[in-house]
Formats: C-alpha cells, sequence, structure tokens
C-alpha cells in the first residue's frame, strides 16, 4: 500500500501549485472511470486553502466528475472486454461485478446513485453501467446529483467548520456517507408510500 500513499501524497501536492484547479478538475474525471485516489483530498485541501472558492471548487469537482463518469460509461457500453475488465481487475472487484448488475437490474439510477455519493467504487459502477447498457440519461443524472451531494457536502462542511472538520472527515467519511444515502432513500421511500 506504500505506492498508494504516494499517490496519495502527490495528488495532495497539487493544492498548493498555480495547476490546483485543472489538476481537481483531471483527477475527478479520472477517478470516475480508473484513478485509485478520491477528489475529495484534493477538494477538501483545496477548500481549506481558499474557503470563498468552497462552491466554485465543488462545482468542478462535480461536473469533472459526471464527464468521468460519462467516458467509464463509455468503455464499459464499447471496450469492456478490452479496458475495462482490466480496470475491474486492477481493482479486484471481478467476483463483484455479477454483483453489480444484479443491482443494476433490480434498482437502476439507485445503484448509480450509491455508487455516487458513498465510497462503493463509482468507477467500476460507471464501467458496468454502460457494460450492461442501462439508460444513459437515468445514468447521468443520478451520476449529477449524487456527485454533486457528495462534494458540495465535502466543501460546505470544510467552508463552515475549517481545518477541524478535515480530521472528522477523513475518520468517518464512510460512515457518514452511507448515513447520509440511507436517510436519502428513507426520504424517498416516504414520499412513494404518502404519494
Amino acid at each position: 500500500m506504500n505506492w498508494l500513499r504516494k499517490i496519495y501524497d502527490w495528488v495532495l501536492h497539487w493544492s498548493g501549485t498555480p495547476y490546483a484547479v485543472p489538476a481537481l478538475f483531471i483527477l475527478s474525471f479520472t477517478e470516475s472511470s480508473f484513478f485509485p485516489i478520491p477528489p475529495d483530498v484534493l477538494l477538501i485541501a483545496m477548500v481549506i486553502a481558499v474557503p470563498k472558492k468552497a462552491f466554485y471548487l465543488a462545482a468542478i469537482c462535480s461536473v469533472a466528475s459526471v464527464l468521468g463518469g460519462v467516458f467509464g460509461y463509455y468503455l464499459g457500453f464499447e471496450f469492456m472486454d478490452i479496458i475495462g475488465n482490466k480496470i475491474v481487475g486492477f481493482y479486484g472487484l471481478e467476483h463483484k461485478f455479477e454483483k453489480i448488475a444484479q443491482l443494476y437490474n433490480e434498482n437502476g439510477g439507485w445503484a448509480v446513485a450509491a455508487a455516487g455519493f458513498t465510497p462503493l467504487p463509482y468507477k467500476v459502477f460507471t464501467l458496468a453501467a454502460g457494460a450492461f447498457k442501462i439508460d444513459i440519461w437515468t445514468f447521468i443524472i443520478s451520476s449529477a446529483i449524487s456527485r454533486s451531494a457528495r462534494f458540495f457536502l465535502v466543501a460546505g462542511l470544510i467552508w463552515k467548520f475549517g481545518p477541524p472538520i478535515k480530521t472528522f472527515i477523513e475518520k468517518y467519511f464512510n460512515i457518514l456517507s452511507i448515513v447520509f444515502f440511507v436517510l436519502l432513500f428513507l426520504g424517498f421511500l416516504l414520499i412513494k408510500f404518502i404519494m
């Protein structure tokens, strides 16, 4: 895992350069289809450095991530055998791929939304969405909502609470994101039953 730490440190170093915004865009784009480090790392560092740009940076992260997701969808749709399976294999998730297919068949956009917001491997879900040919607009809308919710939440917390929240988010991000998604899902269920 030493190589992963080196990549993490390399990503963080971009926050102190004039190329921070393009780096955030590229990182957000690539993480949605193959890169292992989530853009939250760079987003947090940049918002701490320039709090007044928090929501601008979250918007960049969101747009780039959705575009990267569409790229991942395209890779899965056209090149799953050639490229997609190698990416899935790199993350050791071959045995989970059929489960993802089942999630898409049963839940459609909810599966994309879960992967887009929670720590689930979004890149694998983008490839799978293309491979299993789910509706592209369902994919894009679910991705846009979930990725925006994630990045605006992170940027908003850092903007509001400053550097101390960084430690809290890094420690409890997985739990916080799952709790938020469960609450969101329960909210939709409640609306469904009321209507």
